[in-house]
C-alpha cells in the first residue's frame, strides 16, 4: 500500500486557507499514487485552537470547511483530524477526533483516548476521550487510527505512565494490518529520536507497520517540526518527512528502509527559531521587525534569526549607545548588521537620560548611580524601540536569553519590551553553540561578540559576571531546578556549591512575576518558561530551607 503523508503549516483558525493546503497536498499525493492520504491532528482547526473550542462560531466554520473540503475529496480517501460534536449529555462537548473522507463524504473512525494536561497541553479542559479503540477497514486493510498522545503511553517505554489505558495495544489486540497516528507533536530538543524510538518499538513488538503525520509549523510558543515517519514491521525507517519545512511523501510500506540521521542540536535549534519566528510575524499579520543592537551575542543572534526567518529588507536593527558603551560594541552592531545586509540606525540617548535624571533628581534626594541609574538606560531603550515599531509598524522583537530571564537579568519595561522573545528559551550557553554553529563557514557574527566577556554596559567596566557565576554553571542549576525540578540538595551532590546554588534559585523564585509579564517565547526545551510552567507568585515555600534541614524564612 502506498500512502500520502500530508504535513502542512496550519494557521490557528484559517479554515479556508487550511483547506486549500489540504487539498493541494492531497492532489499532489494522489497524482504520485498515493493509495490513502494522511494528514495531521486537528488538521483543518490548527492546533492548539484552546478556548476558540468554546466559540460556537469557530465550530460551525470548522464544519463548513470539512464539508467543502469532503465534496472535493475522491476515490482515494483521506484521513485528517477535525472536530467532532459529543452528541452524549454528559462529558465534554467535544471530541477530538479523525475523519475519513472519502466521495463527498467524511465519518468519525476514531476518537482520541488519551488527552494530555501535562506541560503545555490542556486538552482535557475541551474534549471527550473516546470509550474504546477498533480497527476500520480502509481499502483491503484493517487499519488502527489514534491520534497523538495515543501512541505515547507504551509501558515498555515509560517508566511512568500518566494513564490506565493504552489505545495502541487495545486496537492491536483486535487484529489490524497497520497502525495510523494523526499528530501535533510540538518539539523540543531531541524529540525526533524520542518519536522514532516509540514509533520502532510499537512496530517491531506488534509486528505492523506504523505511520505518524506530524503537523509542521509554529503556533504561538510552540514549534512543531514536522519529520512525519512510517517505519515498516521490523522497526525499520521507511520515510522521514522535511525538518521544519511542509512536505508531501508517497511511501510504499513494502519499500526499503533507510538508516535514520539527524541534524546537530545547534542547526536543529536554529531551524526551530526560524520557524517560529517567521510564522509569529506571518499568522499575526507582520512582516517587518525592529530589534535592538548592543554588540552583544544575543542581539546578534536575534537578528541572524530574523534575517533569515524574514529577509535582510524586513529587519531593522537599532543601537542605542548611553555613556557606557564601548566603542567596539556599537562597532560589532555596525558589522553586524553590514554582514547580514540589514540596515542599522543609530539613536544615543545620553541626553535622554540625563533629562530624565534632572525630572526625577527632587524625588531621588541627592542619590546617584545604582540600579535606578542602570535600569533608566534600559528603559529608555524600550520607549525609543517601542516608539519607532508603532511608527512603522514594525513587530519589536527582544533578546534576552533563558538564562538571564531565569534569574532576572533584564529590566522589566526595558529590554523585556517587545512582541516575541525569541531566545526566551535558549540558555546561555547554547546560544554560544548556536552562534559558532552560524560562523560555520564564514563570519557572521562579529568574532569579538562571542569572544568578549558578556556586559549589559549599564555601568563602568561592568561584567555579567558581577552578578551571576560562570554561565556554564548558572545553566546546570537552571536545568536541574527549573527543568527537572530537583532539590537544591541535589545539586550539591553534583559538585554544585551550596551557596551559589541558593542564589541562583533565591534569584530564580523571585523573578516570577517578571517572567509573568513577558513577551511569549519561543519553546525548545522540555521546559520552557511561560505556558508549561505553572508557578504561583504569592507564596511563601523555600526550597533553601529544605537544603538546609529547617523550615528558614524568606
Amino acid at each position: 500500500m502506498k500512502i500520502g503523508l500530508l504535513q502542512i503549516n496550519f494557521t490557528v483558525g484559517d479554515f479556508p486557507r487550511n483547506t486549500e493546503k489540504v487539498l493541494l497536498a492531497y492532489e499532489r499525493a494522489v497524482r504520485a499514487g498515493a493509495e490513502l492520504c494522511v494528514g495531521s491532528e486537528l488538521g483543518l482547526c490548527g492546533y492548539p485552537p484552546r478556548d476558540l473550542l468554546n466559540r460556537q462560531d469557530f465550530l460551525q466554520q470548522h464544519d463548513a470547511a470539512l464539508g467543502a473540503l469532503a465534496k472535493k475529496i475522491g476515490s482515494v480517501p483521506l484521513l485528517l483530524g477535525g472536530i467532532e460534536k459529543n452528541r452524549k449529555k454528559a462529558g465534554r462537548p467535544l471530541h477530538n477526533s479523525a475523519f475519513l473522507l472519502q466521495k463527498g463524504k467524511a465519518k468519525v473512525v476514531a476518537q482520541k483516548s488519551l488527552l494530555p494536561t501535562y506541560d503545555v497541553f490542556d486538552e482535557d479542559r475541551y474534549f471527550e476521550p473516546a470509550s474504546h479503540a477498533v480497527p476500520r477497514r480502509i481499502g483491503q486493510n484493517r487499519v488502527g487510527i489514534t491520534i497523538c498522545e495515543d501512541i505515547w503511553n507504551d509501558e515498555d517505554l515509560w517508566p511512568e505512565r500518566r494513564y490506565r489505558t493504552d489505545p495502541v495495544r487495545q486496537v492491536c489486540q483486535k487484529g489490524i494490518d497497520l497502525l495510523i497516528n494523526l499528530s501535533a507533536s510540538p518539539w523540543h530538543l531531541g524529540k525526533e529520536r524520542v518519536r522514532y524510538r516509540l514509533l520502532a518499538e510499537v512496530a517491531k513488538r506488534q509486528k505492523i507497520p506504523v505511520i505518524q503525520v506530524n503537523q509542521v509549523g509554529g503556533n504561538d510558543e510552540l514549534v512543531f517540526d514536522g519529520q512525519s515517519m512510517v517505519v515498516n514491521r521490523k522497526g525499520g525507517l521507511l520515510a522521514v518527512g522535511l525538518a521544519f519545512a511542509e512536505d508531501v511523501k508517497v511511501v510504499d510500506l513494502e519499500g526499503k528502509s533507510e538508516k535514520p540521521t539527524w541534524k546537530g542540536e545547534e542547526e536543529q535549534v536554529f531551524r526551530a527559531l526560524v520557524l517560529g519566528t517567521k510564522d509569529y510575524l506571518h499568522k499575526c499579520g507582520f512582516r517587518e521587525v525592529v530589534l535592538g543592537l548592543s554588540g552583544g551575542i544575543d542581539s546578534a543572534l536575534t537578528a541572524v534569526i530574523a534575517t533569515e526567518a524574514l529577509g535582510p529588507d524586513n529587519v531593522l536593527g537599532v543601537a542605542l549607545p548611553s555613556q557606557f558603551s564601548s566603542e567596539g560594541s556599537v562597532a560589532d552592531a555596525e558589522a553586524l548588521a553590514k554582514n547580514l545586509g540589514v540596515r542599522c540606525a543609530r539613536i544615543p540617548i545620553q541626553d535622554s537620560f540625563e533629562t530624565v535624571l534632572r525630572s526625577i533628581n527632587p524625588v531621588r534626594g541627592g542619590k546617584k548611580g545604582g540600579l535606578t541609574e542602570e535600569n533608566l538606560q534600559s528603559r529608555l531603550r524600550g520607549l525609543i524601540l517601542m516608539g519607532i515599531s508603532n511608527d512603522s509598524g514594525r513587530l519589536l522583537l527582544t533578546t534576552g536569553n533563558k538564562s538571564e530571564m531565569a534569574v532576572g537579568y533584564c529590566t522589566l519595561y526595558g529590554d523585556m519590551c517587545g512582541a516575541l522573545a525569541v531566545l526566551a528559551d535558549v540558555p546561555k550557553t547554547m546560544v554560544y553553540r548556536i552562534s559558532r554553529w552560524v560562523n560555520r563557514n564564514s563570519e557572521v557574527i562579529p568574532k569579538s561578540s562571542i569572544e568578549k566577556a558578556p556586559s549589559a554596559e549599564l555601568r563602568p567596566d561592568q561584567k555579567d559576571q558581577d552578578s551571576l557565576p560562570p554561565y556554564e554553571e548558572l545553566d546546570r542549576i537552571l536545568e536541574s531546578y527549573v527543568v527537572n525540578e530537583g532539590s537544591i540538595g541535589g545539586m550539591v551532590k553534583k559538585g554544585i556549591s551550596r551557596a551559589v546554588a541558593e542564589e541562583v534559585v533565591r534569584k530564580i523564585d523571585y523573578s516570577e512575576y517578571k517572567r509573568r509579564q513577558a513577551a511569549p517565547g519561543i519553546k525548545v526545551t522540555t521546559k520552557a518558561f511561560g505556558m508549561g510552567r505553572r508557578v504561583p507568585l504569592a507564596q511563601r515555600f523555600d526550597p533553601r530551607a529544605s537544603a538546609r534541614g529547617g523550615s528558614g524564612k524568606r
